[in-house]
């Protein structure tokens, strides 16, 4: 396997076993979204939130804040498109609350813990530290910033077709 080195004892060492045989995070977040990445440079950006890109100092690494700027509008035009084909008599005002209930951050921050994003956000290290993790704020935006990057990645069908099975 490669990556994987050989002990005395021939033998691979259960680290590098572990990271030759184990999916990424990030595959199995993939696996749990329903969604394949053609570019894993969005899905991977997508998880990185500002502090971390704060702390490592490196020019060029980009956080989630413009994915997730774009995942905002997205995911209200998405859940607007489904309503309206669900409901094709219903009134603007139960279109709007509903979409509201919807696209609210306490119900994204549940659907990013049901995909157990959690585990898959880079977050500088303070940030981890105070729960960041479990903050509704973060997982609602890297929610949003992951929808955006599926548009980006396959298209508005594509989102839909993922966005739907997810709500």
């Amino acid at each position: 396997i490669q990556g994987c080195r050989r002990t005395r004892r021939g033998r691979c060492g259960s680290s590098a076993w572990a990271r030759a045989v184990r999916p990424s995070p990030l595959a199995e977040l993939e696996a749990r979204l329903g969604y394949r990445f053609r570019n894993r440079c969005l899905l991977a950006e997508a998880q990185r939130h500002s502090s971390f890109v704060n702390e490592q100092g490196q020019f060029g690494l980009c956080d989630n804040e413009r994915l997730e700027f774009l995942g905002d509008a997205v995911l209200e035009l998405v859940v607007s498109h489904i309503l309206m084909r669900r409901h094709p008599c219903a009134a603007e005002g139960e279109l709007t609350r509903q979409r509201a209930a919807v696209v609210n951050e306490s119900h994204l921050a549940s659907l990013a813990r049901s995909l157990l994003m959690g585990s898959c956000l880079q977050l500088g290290k303070g940030e981890a530290l105070s729960g960041g993790r479990e903050k509704n704020s973060i997982l609602a935006d890297a929610l949003e910033a992951l929808f955006a990057a599926v548009y980006l990645d396959g298209g508005f069908e594509t989102v839909c077709r993922v966005v739907e099975r997810h709500l």
